[in-house]
């Protein structure tokens, strides 16, 4: 069974960029940033005022007229999220700027995937009008939501939208569409997550309200920065890329925690997976809170992670985040579970024929759960670097996939032209993004799904495609491998998607190596330039890639990370590629 092929590149740096840089920055920072095609340092300055007006975006005016009428008429508004992070984050920032606004009558509504499925469908629609709203606001859905919108205005309620996923051919016939993504925008934050856009609509009500003169004396103006750091956790969490206007409220948020001035929910989810909100980064929202979070959603219902973040009670926070932390711990028994039944079908697949497992990937099991698919599947995609599809059994008949992509292969755009060239026989529905996706199949249909997508993305894809390739910031001298670097790198993000976090190539002698949790390994590397230097390394999950076994002279790919225990601070190597050098 072939694992991915990997190949280590660096990156070319902008030279002229580099002395554009102030000279007083570090050297390895100037030259990080110069190959992100950053040449002046406004361009990772993150000041509020950076960002572009709300007024940018297309349908602002209307929505924000549209909401104010409501609003400022005690009319009932009620909030359709998603049920992921983004969505979770986007209700939140929504419900906590209106009722601070002066809303009196906010609700929300998050469908759950295993009854609803993804955004406002007739089916919720039908739930929504028991609560008889005056208006309907979507956050983080939406713009493909036809006929959901459509069956909202045929019972007399008005809809506004708030998305930033593609849209289709045919828009929904809502009162207001905000989508930086919609055809004919020329917004400069047009990768902007849900949250974003939520955020910036917030904004341009606020502005209404304000030129009407509905702020006094006895209804306050609200601070919305307040509600950034809600902002960066459904930012990063989103994986949208970190442009400039992203990194800004990122960066803000991330501010916000480590003053002690983030929300409750936040601060408690922190917490509850040990970390600490003053010495927070984006990896942090990313790969510490996001999961708990979402882990409502892929499990149960998103709302107990919406009632989190939007709890003011330092102490109900904590009971909440609690819970999370519990339904995570769940969610990773049951992916691990998955992924193990998943690599032992492929490996028996693989023994069956000729030991490859071909272009792409598309997996199904009776027994998955539904809400981890799309886990399974980065987690496929990441050990073979192919196009993965995960499925699991739906409502009666039916099963549902996430799918995950490469790099150079546009999964939505597949499965659309997919779908065209079969006539829309095979699949029900479908809906993502460039490298994620869901969709759902009739079961009886899955192998002939299975051969086409096969066939399709085989097509399409070459050698190159298929080859991992890690990225890399070059070498560091020996006397650059320092904590004092580490802290500089650490400070210079937010790192993330687009933007991503600066990692190191070089070649190291393998001192010391024991296993630790299990499946991690915990190195002493020395440079083979300064043999002398002993330097602390860990890398996760090595059992499962092999990495134990390799010599003792390798080329590592590396993170510089900030290790704290027992109020000690000390550098440490994060590896995330381990390869035998010859002897």
């Amino acid at each position: 069974m072939n694992a991915s092929r990997r190949q280590i590149r660096r990156r070319e740096v902008d030279h002229d960029a580099a002395a554009r840089l102030p000279q007083d920055w570090h050297p390895v920072l100037r030259r990080v940033y110069a190959a992100r095609r950053v040449s002046a340092a406004a361009e990772v300055s993150y000041g509020l005022d950076g960002l572009p007006a709300p007024d940018g975006l297309g349908g602002m005016a209307t929505a924000a007229d549209t909401l104010a009428r409501t609003l400022t008429a005690g009319g009932r508004i009620l909030v359709v999220g998603d049920f992921d992070a983004d969505g979770a984050t986007s209700c939140a920032v929504v419900l906590k700027a209106l009722r601070a606004m002066g809303a009196t009558a906010v609700d929300y509504l998050v469908p759950n995937r295993f009854d609803f499925g993804y955004g406002l469908s007739p089916e919720l629609v039908a739930v929504a009008r028991e609560r008889a709203p005056d208006l309907i606001l979507t956050v983080d859905n939406g713009v493909s939501s036809v006929n959901g919108v459509a069956a909202a205005v045929e019972a007399g309620i008005p809809v506004v939208v708030t998305d930033h996923h593609l849209p289709g051919e045919t828009l929904p016939a809502a009162a207001a569409i905000v989508n930086p993504n919609l055809p004919g925008q020329r917004f400069p934050g047009r990768h902007l997550a849900g949250v974003g856009v939520a955020f910036y609509v917030m904004l341009a009500l606020r502005a209404w309200l304000r030129a009407e003169g509905w702020f006094g004396d006895g209804r306050p103006e609200p601070a919305l920065a307040e509600l950034l750091d809600l902002v960066a956790l459904g930012t990063v969490a989103d994986v949208v890329p970190l442009d400039h206007a992203n990194r800004t409220l990122v960066a803000q948020g991330l501010r916000r925690i480590r003053a002690g001035r983030g929300s409750p929910g936040v601060v408690a989810l922190l917490s509850a997976a040990g970390r600490d909100p003053a010495r927070t980064v984006a990896a942090d929202l990313g790969f510490a809170v996001a999961p708990r979070l979402n882990a409502a959603g892929r499990l149960e219902d998103m709302g107990l992670g919406i009632e989190c973040l939007l709890s003011d009670d330092p102490a109900a926070a904590e009971r909440l985040a609690a819970q999370l932390d519990t339904l995570n711990r769940e969610r990773r028994r049951i992916e691990r579970d998955m992924r193990e039944s998943a690599l032992a079908g492929l490996e028996a697949e693989a023994l069956a024929g000729d030991g490859d497992v071909g272009p792409a990937l598309c997996l199904l099991r009776d027994d998955w759960h539904q809400g981890v698919v799309g886990i399974v599947a980065s987690r496929v995609k990441e050990q073979f670097h192919r196009p993965v599809i995960a499925f699991a059994p739906s409502e009666a008949g039916l099963i549902k996939g996430s799918a995950r992509s490469v790099p150079g292969l546009h999964i939505r755009d597949l499965l659309e032209e997919l779908d065209t060239e079969t006539g829309g026989r095979l699949i029900h529905r479908f809906g993502g993004h460039a490298m994620a996706a869901g969709l759902t199949l009739g079961r009886s249909d899955f192998d002939a799904f299975r051969e086409r997508f096969r066939a399709l993305v085989a097509a399409k894809v070459d050698a190159e495609t298929l080859t991992d390739t890690l990225y890399t910031d070059g070498a560091l001298a020996g006397d650059e491998i320092t904590l004092a670097l580490a802290h500089t790198l650490r400070a210079a993000g937010p790192w993330g998607a687009g933007f991503p976090e600066p990692s190191f190539d070089g070649s190291f002698c393998v001192c010391d190596r024991r296993i630790v949790g299990g499946s991690h390994l915990r190195l002493t590397l020395a440079p083979a330039e300064a043999p002398a230097v002993r330097l602390p390394a860990i890398a996760f999950n090595a059992l499962e890639r092999g990495w134990d076994e390799v010599g003792e002279r390798v080329r590592v790919v590396y993170r510089l990370d900030v290790n704290q225990y027992r109020g000690q601070e000390s550098l440490q190597l994060m590896v995330s590629h381990i390869e035998p050098l010859g002897p």
